[in-house]
């Protein structure tokens, strides 16, 4: 079995130094870490959030390279800039300044389609808006292939979500939620499941959505799985953005395991699982309470199940892709180690017990994102 290439893409919050709030200092990052990083980092929506993207990469040990190295440099660089990048879901404190909207023809597009989404009622963008993700690629795969994948992989996402749970506060609040940002981040149009198309009803369906005005373009499908519109891949949308390197690395090589493990079966024209709609949405609902704390819904039959076990069943299933690629031993001792110590929000929480202060939790964040080998 050949190993599919993956790659990620990291959503960082930037934060004041001093304050800890979101700050709209991306420009100034961007233009300076461009120099080194290129196209690999980017804009998002708001100007107090950064994208880094890695290249594909059939290697576990290069993408975690790579991903210390993006981070490394937008590190240093946000450093001079009297900020940091903080790989959380959502922001832990609220802004002290009003968060402005990147200044793209794009962006500025979606704030006067989706005013409310984006703004409140006096024109200022929301404070809730600002989520970052990690969206993890598989390819090379024709648009065709990764529909198909991503139909066979929709009963597995929701343990992935839950894995990736890293936003349990949000304001100055513990939401009581894994990954708020789950939560924040269903507002927006075609956020859920993948739903059961074809190539030729996909392009249909799409177009459609562009065409009535529910989307701007067809970039703006965000399931939680979808044929990527500029690299051929599929890419994988259910987690939250994890400051501790090695959670990232084993969220890519689970999805890479579980997509090689099934690709033999869209290949061989093989019917992907029925799972009833609302069950799927209840498995994902279930994911973005509880993480890993919890319980979850077994990707098979549905019934309710402790997260942790769901985990270890994912391992289980997928073995045959990460043993192609020399993941198993790597991802089942990485999992273990988080199944002991807890997941990212886990972490939020006990930073927040210790020392009382959410500024002790942006910075146990900060440190995290930018040091951690």
């Amino acid at each position: 079995m050949k190993s599919l290439t993956m790659g990620v893409e990291e959503e960082f919050v930037l934060v004041d130094r001093v304050t800890r709030a979101p700050v709209n200092r991306a420009p100034e990052v961007i233009r300076q870490a461009a120099r080194e990083l290129g196209g690999q980092v980017q804009a998002e929506l708001f100007n107090a959030q950064i994208e880094i993207c890695t290249g594909p990469t059939a290697s576990r040990d290069d993408l975690r390279e790579e991903l210390l190295w993006l981070r490394g440099v937008v590190g240093a660089v946000a450093r001079d800039a009297r900020c940091a990048p903080v790989a959380c879901g959502t922001p832990v404190l609220p802004p002290e300044e009003p968060l402005t909207v990147t200044d793209t023809a794009r962006y500025r597009l979606m704030a006067r389609r989706f005013p409310r989404l984006i703004t409140s009622e006096d024109g200022v963008p929301r404070d809730d808006g600002l989520v970052c993700g990690c969206h993890v690629h598989v390819g090379t795969l024709d648009r065709e292939r990764a529909l198909a994948l991503a139909l066979h992989m929709r009963p597995w996402l929701p343990v992935v979500q839950a894995l990736a749970g890293n936003s349990p506060y949000a304001h100055s609040q513990d939401t009581g939620y894994e990954s708020w940002r789950s939560v924040e981040h269903a507002r927006w149009p075609t956020v859920g499941p993948t739903p059961v198309l074809d190539e030729a009803q996909y392009l249909a369906h799409v177009a459609g959505l562009v065409k009535d005005g529910t989307l701007i373009d067809n970039r703006m499908v965000y399931w939680h799985a979808r044929p990527s519109e500029h690299v051929p891949t599929l890419e994988v949308r259910v987690a939250d953005v994890n400051a501790e390197i090695d959670t990232v690395v084993l969220l890519a090589i689970l999805i890479r395991g579980l997509a090689d493990t099934l690709l033999p079966r869209v290949d061989a024209a093989e019917r992907p699982p029925r799972i009833p709609g609302p069950t799927l949405l209840r498995a994902h609902r279930l994911a973005a309470v509880h993480g890993i704390r919890g319980i979850g819904l077994d990707p098979v039959d549905g019934r309710e199940r402790p997260a942790v076990e769901l985990l270890d069943t994912l391992i289980d299933f997928a073995r045959p892709g990460l043993d192609a690629a020399g993941d198993s031993d790597w991802a089942r001792e990485r999992w273990a180690r988080i199944r002991a110590e807890g997941g990212g929000a886990s972490r939020q929480r006990a930073v927040f017990r210790r020392h009382g202060r959410y500024s002790a939790v942006v910075d146990a964040l900060a440190a995290a994102t930018v040091g951690s080998r």
